[in-house]
């Protein structure tokens, strides 16, 4: 082995952080493009909603079967397909003349995904299940709303200059990248697993459990995405450049860089994480109300940014808490299957309610509604576990 075990787990974990980091990116990709997309092709909100979602809808489906794909292909492999996946479904994006067209890419793009976002959170797992997992699961999930910020800065301006293909070219790139540097340098921990080791039935109460924290997982990211994914359109329709209401959104993740991974830290040094999540949500909630009532929202955007993040770790290290090592992957299929559902379903569904209803507010209530359904499935899964 070229590097020694210490260096192996955090190589590992800068390569897992990279393809996360082009998922964000790719995801984010068309909302940080929507007002100049939006204009282009005559959509509204409900279709845009649609491109955002569907984006997530093939991880109801494919979230529980990439799992156990992956346990007995290997992850690696399983991982640089849905990388290559992403990168297809980009350029099929970009290429794209009609609406159709770019949500089959995005539909081919998501099924990409969901290998990827499944099998790289159980490989960071597997390294570092036994010490410091809060914290590599903090710094794991950094990546995500990094891509998306980095995303919504770099893209939109792109969009607005350019065009958005050229966007769309920007982020076949980053795929391209990450599928390269997974490809050559990822190595998994100790060698290649053993298919023999794992497990292909889950029991009842791993099911139960882990179904709850992800319940909790998805509520908490819809909600995120419900902000960063139409506060832009909505600060464009108020009068805004769509470079500058791109840009101001982005104050909502960069504080996650930081807040995230102190998060976990505090989690692993307290033995509290329960009490990071509980804050982060009602932090949240509070901000999203905020957004409602003050005129200084980039302010808010960032204290929405600051408070989401210290969460983020210790709701990802749940799953380990319900998961024996030899149904790890399989179990994160059904976590990542929560995740997926409320992904799909609620955006698009946030999207037909404000255009129904005309008030610019309602995909911002929607979100406080559920972080209180995510909190409420976090004290059962508290209860639960006893």
């Amino acid at each position: 082995m070229i590097y020694n075990a210490v260096g192996n787990r955090w190589i590992a974990l800068f390569l897992l952080f990279f393809a996360r980091f082009a998922m964000g990116f790719q995801f984010q990709s068309l909302a940080a493009v929507s007002p100049v997309l939006m204009k282009d092709l005559n959509l509204e909100f409900a279709l845009l909603g649609t491109l955002i979602g569907v984006w997530m809808l093939p991880g109801a489906f494919v979230a529980i079967p990439g799992g156990a794909l992956g346990q007995r292909l290997g992850e690696k492999r399983i991982v640089v397909a849905g990388l290559a996946l992403m990168a297809l479904g980009t350029w099929m994006t970009a290429a794209a003349a009609a609406y159709d067209m770019v949500l089959a890419g995005r539909l081919v793009s998501g099924i990409g995904a969901v290998a990827v976002n499944v099998l790289i959170t159980k490989m960071a797992a597997d390294w570092f299940a036994q010490r410091e997992l809060s914290t590599a699961m903090a710094v794991l999930v950094v990546s995500w709303p990094l891509g998306i910020g980095v995303a919504l800065v770099v893209l939109g301006p792109l969009a607005a200059s350019v065009s958005w293909p050229a966007a769309m070219h920007a982020t076949l790139a980053i795929c391209i990248v990450a599928l390269i540097g997974l490809s050559v340098a990822y190595r998994t921990p100790g060698g290649p697993a053993s298919p023999a080791a794992a497990s292909s039935t889950l029991k009842l109460r791993e099911v139960m459990l882990v179904s709850a924290a992800g319940i909790v997982w998805a509520s908490f990211n819809v909600a995120y995405i419900l902000v960063v994914g139409f506060v832009p359109a909505l600060l464009a329709e108020r009068g805004m450049s769509a470079a500058s209401s791109a840009a101001l959104v982005s104050l909502a993740t960069w504080p996650l860089v930081l807040t995230a991974p102190i998060g976990g830290l505090i989690a692993d040094w307290t033995g509290r994480p329960l009490h990071l999540i509980y804050f982060s949500f009602v932090g949240m909630a509070l901000c999203m109300a905020l957004m409602l009532a003050v005129d200084h929202v980039w302010l808010v955007l960032l204290l929405f940014g600051i408070l989401a993040g210290p969460c983020a770790g210790p709701i990802m290290a749940l799953p380990a808490q319900a998961l024996a090592p030899r149904s790890r992957a399989l179990g994160m299929g059904v976590f990542f299957t929560w995740y997926y559902v409320g992904m799909a379903v609620f955006p698009p569904l946030a999207g037909l309610v404000r255009d129904l209803s005309g008030f610019f507010a309602a995909p911002l209530m929607l979100g406080c509604v559920l972080l209180g359904l995510g909190a409420a499935a976090l004290y059962a899964f508290t209860r639960a576990i006893g």
